[in-house]
């Protein structure tokens, strides 16, 4: 243990070292290169800011107004149907707008459920296995100066939900079970054919 955290602690000053060792191999201006980036990535953090300003109101007024409670009621129906814990349904809802609000829904749902049951089991699967969709492509379109993001986030909503309805209704539980079953049936066939090719 003790050497996987003097590699951790060692990789950063490493990777510095590397370039700036790069850099005078090459003859490069390795600090002006370094205050070009600098001020390259100001101008990205100005472009980008009201677009994250936009996101964190939005999800505080999701949090405290009350809409995330009312929309959880909304669809209690389907999810029963389903089978999926309704408890789950914040944290699903706020995973793909916003990485810290449903950081604090995970940590509250581990807090009060636990970790060693189906609803622990699901956040933890949730947080683990998703990402902040709207976050993430507000961040990289604008950086970029894309304005048209239907196709994208078309497809990327429909990934959510598909990859929370399958983390919900244990389907990968039925998935890796499939699979396992498939394998046993391949390797019976295989060994029955080749003891009926030995003799």
């Amino acid at each position: 243990m003790k050497i996987i955290n003097y590699i951790s602690s060692a990789a950063i000053p490493t990777v510095i070292l590397l370039i700036i060792t790069y850099g005078l191999i090459e003859k490069n201006k390795v600090y002006d290169t370094f205050l070009e980036g600098a001020k390259e990535g100001l101008d990205i953090v100005v472009n980008i800011f009201p677009t994250l300003i936009g996101i964190f109101l939005a999800v505080g007024a999701l949090r405290s107004s009350g809409i995330l409670d009312l929309i959880v009621n909304i669809i209690k129906p389907v999810i029963n149907v389903l089978k999926i814990p309704a408890e789950i349904m914040p944290l699903a809802i706020l995973r793909p707008i916003s990485g810290s609000a449903s950081m604090a829904v995970a940590t509250d749902i581990i807090s009060k459920y636990g970790v060693d049951n189906t609803i622990g089991l699901i956040a933890s699967t949730i947080m683990g296995s998703t990402e902040t969709t709207f976050y993430t492509i507000a961040l990289y379109t604008s950086a970029v100066g894309i304005k048209k993001i239907r196709f994208v986030l078309v497809a990327a909503l429909i990934a959510d939900v598909v990859r929370n309805a399958c983390v919900c209704c244990n389907m990968s539980i039925f998935v890796v079970n499939f699979f396992l079953t498939y394998e046993k049936k391949c390797s019976k066939i295989l060994i029955v054919k080749s003891r009926s090719n030995s003799k």
